[in-house]
């Protein structure tokens, strides 16, 4: 969830145990594991199919400020200008990405029956507020249509910030920050044994949920070549903080490993009395240890700090207090209820995940790091030794089928949570991605007209 400007907390940091300390307090007994979903769409004017701006009577400002009227949220802001809303009861937040992207990061829920309500009400919501603007939502990794210089920029200030950095470490950083849209799910862990299992493994299949949920086959109005424009964008982002860290898989990894590598990890900012102050060019050990820019605050650093740090780093799978999942394409309704469902499965069940981990526990780094590269390109259709990616995906949706069974959480129907992987057992029988079936649709009925995207899939 994307924060506003805060003043700094006044707890200082003055060595690595403390940092350690922060990841570690995230443990939960099994009984209060949670499941938070997030999601980005993008917004676009329904007569035009163009981008959707924060300024003016049908801008995104005034989307916000009707969700505030509708939802009694508290309001986020940046220099005066509301920039999300914060449920101060659960702590699910609407937020807004560089773009115009709008995201809903849900709340710690206890099952997927209610994250799934969460996401209709949260769409019905916006539809009432955004219908009488001529705003819709669409779900996809990518913007399928709109250059880059077409987009509008938020009036966020970390985002000038991350702009002015970007180009110097990668080259599709801009394209990630103002053109990708992502279904990511938030999950707990027990103990550091438990966190080091289920990272160990989400990292190794991130590559799998990339290939399953790849829905960015367009881009600038055209095909791209891809299956997953968005996975293929995170090759060229910035390498110090991307990628399937390699070092989880190493002997010895815990809360102190991920800790020294996020050290390590280039900064972004610091924020002092609601100012960002560009901090790029140090780490945050350089931080640590005193060094500052000519135009920073003489400060010392914070918990706040680090925590704002951990939000900037965006490796497959990112540890904080909770585990991410961050290899999934933007989607459709089902699948962003399918996102959660499939990592729920896979690491809430302790059979299934012991079952994972015997799946992947053999590969190498470099099949993982290729495998990462690879599925963007063929998606499910991607060879992997003597296999491809579609009969491991089988399996991995299987696992998963078995660990929301014995889970057997209910609904007021008596269905347990399985049917939420319905979209993912169709990919997998079919053999066709999201992607697959855009393109089919766009080579055909739709005669290669891209605005057809916006008419069919808009939420």
């Amino acid at each position: 969830m994307a924060a506003s400007a805060k003043s700094a907390v006044p707890l200082t940091l003055d060595n690595r145990a403390t940092l350690i300390e922060s990841l570690s307090s995230g443990e939960k007994p099994k009984e209060n594991w949670r499941i938070g979903t997030e999601h980005e769409k993008f917004t676009f004017y329904k007569d035009s199919f163009e981008p959707v701006p924060y300024e003016g009577d049908r801008g995104i400002e005034r989307l916000l400020l009707g969700m505030e009227g509708l939802l009694g949220w508290k309001r986020m802001e940046d220099k005066g200008k509301i920039i999300g809303l914060v449920d101060p009861i659960d702590g699910a937040a609407i937020s807004l990405e560089p773009g115009g992207q709008f995201e809903l990061s849900g709340a710690p829920l206890d099952n997927l029956h209610q994250t799934c309500r969460e996401v209709h009400s949260h769409l019905a919501q916006l539809r009432e507020v955004a219908d009488p603007l001529g705003i819709g939502f669409l779900g996809l990794g990518v913007s399928p249509k709109w250059h880059l210089d077409e987009i509008p920029v938020m009036p966020k200030s970390r985002y000038a910030i991350m702009m002015n950095y970007m180009p110097k470490v990668g080259s599709r950083g801009l394209d990630m920050m103002f053109r990708s849209c992502t279904i990511q799910v938030n999950l707990d862990f027990a103990t550091e044994t438990d966190m080091v299992q289920k990272m160990r493994v989400g990292v190794a299949l991130q590559p799998i949920a990339t290939a399953l949920f790849a829905n960015s086959p367009f881009i600038d109005g055209h095909k791209n070549g891809f299956q997953s424009m968005r996975g293929a964008i995170w090759h060229d982002t910035d390498a110090d903080r991307t990628g399937m860290m390699p070092f989880v898989f190493e002997e010895g990894f815990g809360y102190e490993q991920y800790v020294d590598w996020a050290l390590d990890v280039p900064m972004y900012f610091i924020t002092r009395d609601d100012t960002y102050y560009d901090m790029t060019g140090l780490t945050f050990r350089d931080y640590l240890g005193g060094k500052r820019k000519d135009d920073t605050p003489d400060t010392m650093p914070t918990l706040q700090d680090w925590e704002d740090h951990l939000t900037t780093v965006f490796p497959e799978v990112r540890l904080k207090r909770y585990i991410e999942m961050r290899g999934a394409d933007g989607g459709p309704w089902r699948r962003i209820c399918a996102l959660p469902a499939l990592w729920t499965g896979l690491l809430y069940h302790q059979p299934s995940l012991d079952a994972a981990w015997d799946l992947v526990k053999d590969w190498t780094e470099q099949e993982r790091e290729d495998l990462r590269v690879a599925v963007a390109t063929h998606g499910l259709r991607t060879p992997f030794r003597d296999t491809n990616v579609l009969e491991i995906a089988k399996k991995v949706v299987a696992l998963s089928r078995q660990g929301l069974a014995a889970r057997d959480r209910l609904n007021g129907a008596s269905f347990d949570e399985t049917q939420y992987l319905a979209a993912l057992e169709e990919t997998v029988t079919l053999g066709l991605t999201p992607s697959d079936q855009l393109l089919m649709r766009y080579n055909n009925e739709w005669g290669g007209n891209i605005n057809r995207v916006f008419e069919d899939f808009a939420y």
